[in-house]
């Protein structure tokens, strides 16, 4: 497997972590139930277009992106390792164990819209599929994007008078601590306060149903590892425009439907299935995008922000959450959907200036770094090595 596949899969992790920026905003400026009671916050007609264009386009279909990634990453890794002799499973359970600790530390201490507990969790889970043959990830990996899909079955019409009440409350109380509270009250109210009480069973119930949402894409990226995507992207240049061309009107239309028709209890399900067809789409046509302009400053930009994707990713928070939680700037639910997002495109243009500048002199980022010692429990591969192409593929 070449340099250029190693490259193109960081560009599209680089790409893809501005759609999650955008996606995040929401959160960061609304809480992460406020973000679907938007009707509390009184936006304007040009902010509730953005919203809707942003749940359209970007929500749901970008975190996707990463968890394919993901999973085609760990196939790179495993390839790796294997040819060093290492214990594949050890190492990936160290590595995956510790990523769990700091996205615990990362919602517990920073912000409730962590993923990474989520996909130290995932890597472990896929650690059954890692020797597992391209015929049977694809096949798991299509029946559960279909399967998954079922369980937003009347996601639009589930909630009772009672708990949309509660939730308004809650929503409503958030905004006052979120915008003036101090570090601790905030802590308290995001860690310790729910809007709806979720019995154990229940809780139990979704601890182990979870998985099953992202494991299509984990597995597809799996899949399209061991098969060899992205490695001659010139040569697949017709599959990708093909996949693309018909995945991407499909997705939106498909996405479309929850607030086309929110009252149809299928429109649910039919959205969560758009986000993922949407998200292969995206896939290749980012694809397409690398294949054309590989060689220009802004292609490498992208590489440079995908190679510092976990420092990137806490540094976002870390900005957003300055700007807008009351022991910062304290600007929560006041600026607007679409002031949001120019605001993403801001943070995100000079994440990729400072992670171009960065990897001049450094190898990898200060987490990248932290991550790799602890996979490895070495500090060998850490450190910049003049006049060598650097990549880092997971």
């Amino acid at each position: 497997m070449n340099t250029n596949r190693i490259h193109t899969i960081d560009g599209l992790r680089g790409l893809s972590l501005l759609g999650i920026l955008m996606a995040n905003m929401l959160i960061f400026q609304y809480g992460i139930w406020g973000k679907d009671e938007i009707h509390l916050y009184s936006l304007n007609q040009m902010d509730n277009i953005a919203y809707y264009l942003l749940k359209i386009f970007v929500e749901g279909s970008f975190m996707p992106i990463f968890t394919f990634l993901f999973g085609y990453s760990m196939i790179m890794m495993a390839n790796s390792i294997k040819k060093k002799g290492g214990k594949v499973k050890r190492t990936f359970f160290r590595r995956f164990f510790f990523l769990a600790f700091i996205g615990f530390l990362h919602s517990e201490f920073l912000w409730e819209g962590d993923i990474l507990t989520f996909y130290g969790i995932m890597g472990i889970l896929l650690l059954i599929f890692v020797n597992r043959k391209p015929k049977t990830l694809l096949i798991w990996g299509l029946s559960l994007l279909v399967l998954s899909s079922l369980f937003g079955y009347g996601l639009s019409t589930y909630e009772t008078d009672e708990e949309k009440k509660t939730t308004e409350e809650y929503v409503l109380k958030t905004i006052d601590i979120y915008g003036e509270g101090s570090y601790f009250e905030i802590k308290e109210h995001r860690n310790n306060e729910m809007p709806i009480d979720i019995p154990d069973f229940l809780f139990i119930f979704g601890v182990f149903l979870v998985p099953l949402f992202s494991l299509a894409l984990f597995l597809i990226g799996m899949y399209c590892a061991k098969t060899g995507w992205f490695v001659t992207p010139k040569e697949d240049k017709k599959k990708y425009l093909t996949i693309s061309a018909i995945l991407l009107p499909i997705g939106l239309i498909c996405k479309s439907m929850l607030y086309v028709i929110p009252e149809n209890p299928w429109s649910g399900a039919i959205n969560m299935l758009g986000g993922n067809l949407l998200s292969l789409g995206y896939i290749c046509a980012f694809a397409l995008m690398y294949i054309s302009g590989k060689q220009s400053m802004v292609v490498k930009m992208f590489e440079s922000v995908g190679k510092l994707s976990f420092s990137n990713y806490i540094l976002q928070t870390i900005i957003c959450t300055t700007i807008f939680y009351g022991y910062g700037f304290g600007f929560f639910g006041k600026l607007g959907v679409l002031i949001g997002i120019f605001l993403s495109l801001i943070i995100y243009m000079l994440q990729m200036v400072g992670s171009y500048v960065y990897l001049k002199k450094f190898k990898m980022g200060p987490l990248e770094k932290l991550l790799r010692i602890f996979t490895y429990f070495s500090w060998k591969g850490t450190q910049k090595v003049k006049n060598k192409d650097v990549t880092v593929n997971a």
